[in-house]
């Protein structure tokens, strides 16, 4: 639990809490709310095969059992944000990434992508979504967490196409460290691995 605060000074409690359970509110911070309209549905990683039409229903199954798809962030008991952190294993492009390597024989967990809802930027949700990403892959023995950030240097803010994956300076701030680059690129800035050692 946080607190955060709004542009207006407002305080507000934050809590993240799995997406076990939770699909109607992962669906009102990631699904397509217009009709006949595509989407990720956080798919993109996990298996773009899958039809636009399909994906709700897929992730749905997912949000039935554990570990789950990711987190959630909850302000006042509002979904959001979100967070997807799941095995590398359960991810299909990270699988057959020729960009990110595998560091060693583990499954490490990976906190891949990250949605702040309008209205909910700016207030340092993605530090509370990193945390309890953190969090869910320790209480679901995971060895090891990942993520593949964006360089950003001193004083530069990221884009919202950069930005979903995270920067490498929010992960530092949650004890993760550089462990090598990567050939692989989001909005044209390079990334790198980023871990953090759980077990």
């Amino acid at each position: 639990m946080m607190t955060t605060q709004s542009a207006d000074g407002a305080f507000s409690e934050v809590e993240v809490r799995s997406a076990v359970g939770r699909f109607t509110d992962f669906a009102e911070v990631v699904g397509v709310k217009k009709p006949g309209g595509k989407g990720c549905w956080c798919m993109s990683y996990r298996d773009s095969r899958v039809s636009n039409e399909d994906r709700p229903g897929f992730m749905r199954q997912l949000c039935e059992v554990e570990p789950g798809p990711g987190v959630i962030a909850y302000v006042d008991d509002v979904p959001a944000g979100w967070c997807s952190v799941a095995p590398r294993s359960t991810y299909r492009r990270l699988m057959n990434s020729r960009t990110i390597p595998f560091l060693d024989e583990r499954d490490a967990w990976v906190a891949v992508c990250f949605v702040v809802r309008a209205g909910f930027r700016r207030r340092g949700l993605m530090h509370a979504l990193l945390e309890g990403a953190v969090e869910h892959a320790a209480a679901n023995r995971a060895e090891v967490i990942e993520g593949y950030p964006v360089e950003v240097g001193d004083g530069e803010r990221v884009d919202v196409i950069s930005g979903y994956v995270g920067s490498t300076r929010l992960f530092e701030a949650h004890g993760f460290h550089r462990a090598v680059p990567t050939t692989g690129r989001s909005g044209g800035r390079p990334r790198s691995i980023m871990r953090r050692e759980l077990a």
